[in-house]
């Protein structure tokens, strides 16, 4: 079902009411500008059908580069004493695409998003999206200040288990990952052996970084050997 078939209206409908009320109750903000709200909940699939319509790709676009500047800058001042590889590592745990949809799963993004359903769409794939359209809206609809409160004061605090996080071990292919872009380099994993062998599955991984080899890990997933290789990367690297 399709709703909101024109952002021109300026009669404040239930829906616009519905929305007023859940961008003030789960972001701590109240909108001025509405339009750019609902194009923040409007996926590329309802829009490419109407001229009238705009996708979030580029609210979503800007919303995750202020979302990154905010949230670096609040583990800055958090942790005044760890060094750049923790402070990336948290980064990483915080708005990493898994976060983020299970902080618009918890919001409730999904009862708001506006797509065209039927067509094998994952709504879990949308709804992080989503959110970082709306910190675009809010950095739009006012200023960075408000993005960083509402961040600040009502995300963190309401969607965010810091403690819990910290304690949780991060990967080793994330690690691998987190080192590869801090340090610009390029990473792939190439399949070695993928064959059947007694009736289960066996899998030989490498790790390639800037095309020289490192680790190779085996297991009876790919992603057992993608880690295991990673494992022995990052001990290659020290």
């Amino acid at each position: 079902m399709l709703r909101w078939l024109s952002f021109s209206s300026k009669k404040r409908s239930k829906n616009d009411l519905k929305l007023i009320r859940f961008i003030i109750k789960k972001f701590g903000y109240k909108p001025k500008n509405l339009s750019i709200f609902k194009i923040a909940l409007t996926h590329k699939s309802v829009s490419n059908l109407s001229k009238k319509l705009i996708s979030n790709e580029r609210l979503e676009f800007l919303g995750d580069t202020i979302l990154d500047a905010i949230i670096a800058d609040y583990l800055y001042h958090r942790f005044p004493d760890e060094d750049e590889g923790y402070l990336t590592k948290v980064k990483a745990k915080l708005v990493n695409r898994k976060a983020l949809t299970e902080i618009a799963s918890a919001m409730g993004i999904a009862e708001h998003l506006v797509y065209q359903k039927g067509r094998g769409i994952r709504i879990e794939t949308l709804e992080g999206n989503a959110f970082e359209a709306i910190i675009g809206a809010i950095y739009l609809d006012s200023n960075y200040e408000a993005v960083k409160k509402s961040i600040h004061h009502t995300i963190l605090r309401n969607y965010v288990d810091l403690p819990t996080l910290l304690e949780e071990e991060i990967d080793f292919k994330s690690q691998l990952y987190i080192w590869s872009q801090k340090n610009r380099f390029s990473i792939e994993f190439v399949t070695l052996k993928e064959e059947l062998v007694n009736g289960e599955w066996e899998y030989e991984v490498e790790v390639y970084i800037n095309s020289n080899a490192y680790g190779i890990g085996k297991g009876n997933t790919k992603k057992i050997a993608e880690q295991a290789a990673s494992k022995q990367t990052l001990e290659l690297l020290g």
